[in-house]
């Protein structure tokens, strides 16, 4: 059975991505983000599944990070439904604290407002649940999904609680195996990073390259360096796969007008659920 990791507590968000795309595995549930990659690079995961970008808040900077450093591949995604729960012990009376990770808080922050309760960040959704359990916290909340609360034996307070309804966490699955792809299986999506040179229209004339052969870029976020002021990585999501005819001549087409490029991997294409 394969070893996954996640990061977060049992009922986080990424242990039901996890789920959702291993229907079997023996889960390893991990503090940091930097500490679920080091699990699949040191061989104590198989796989990981990360959080790249919520629907409402946008991309998550710590993992673009680490995707420049890692030597592992993509091979897949998962679209993630957030469904946010206000979370009490069941002795709990006036909520006055509500506690979650950072994200959560800010994709309920007119509930919060609303409510006149006060955010205070955690390092997990589900790790604020078992938090405020295990310190008998009687004046907090919590912000997570239904899991955790039953996990937890928790009380749910109020559910779909979250500002915007239609909100998608989209998780990458990454392996430090090379998996071969079936190219008859279905839709693929493709992900890879690259830096320009600094020439005028740079970025626009890798862009381009794209565009002439009909290929479509689904996402284009920048970073910086960390090296250079004000220069950056670019990170990318197209259709297709590394092996087709048209993803291949773009590629090529491409690799004279970057310093660096660096291909993360083709997987097939998520659906909503």
């Amino acid at each position: 059975m394969a070893r996954v990791a996640f990061q977060g507590e049992r009922g986080a968000y990424g242990e039901m991505a996890t789920l959702q795309y291993f229907s079997r595995a023996n889960l390893a549930p991990k503090k940091s983000f930097q500490d679920v990659f080091d699990a699949a690079e040191n061989g104590d995961a198989d796989y990981i599944v990360v959080p790249v970008e919520n629907s409402i808040e946008g991309s998550v900077s710590e993992i673009y990070d680490l995707l420049l450093q890692t030597k592992m591949s993509v091979i897949g995604e998962v679209y993630q439904r957030v469904r946010h729960c206000l979370i009490a012990n069941r002795g709990a009376k006036k909520i006055k604290y509500v506690h979650s990770h950072p994200q959560a808080l800010a994709q309920c922050r007119r509930y919060l407002q609303r409510k006149k309760l006060e955010p205070m960040p955690a390092y997990d959704t589900a790790g604020a649940v078992k938090m405020i359990k295990e310190n008998k916290m009687l004046d907090s909340g919590a912000i997570a999904s239904k899991r955790a609360a039953e996990l937890y034996d928790m009380k749910i307070l109020d559910e779909g609680i979250e500002d915007k309804k239609n909100n998608y966490t989209r998780f990458l699955v990454l392996s430090p195996k090379k998996v071969r792809s079936d190219l008859k299986a279905g839709h693929y999506k493709t992900s890879m990073i690259f830096s320009v040179k600094h020439v005028p229209g740079a970025l626009f004339g890798i862009i381009g390259e794209f565009a002439i052969r009909r290929i479509n870029l689904t996402k284009v976020e920048s970073r910086p360096t960390k090296e250079t002021p004000w220069e950056y990585n670019f990170y990318v999501d197209f259709e297709g796969h590394a092996q087709d005819r048209a993803v291949q001549n773009a590629l090529k087409s491409i690799k004279p007008k970057t310093s660096y490029i660096k291909i993360l991997g083709s997987y097939r294409k998520a659906k909503f659920h």
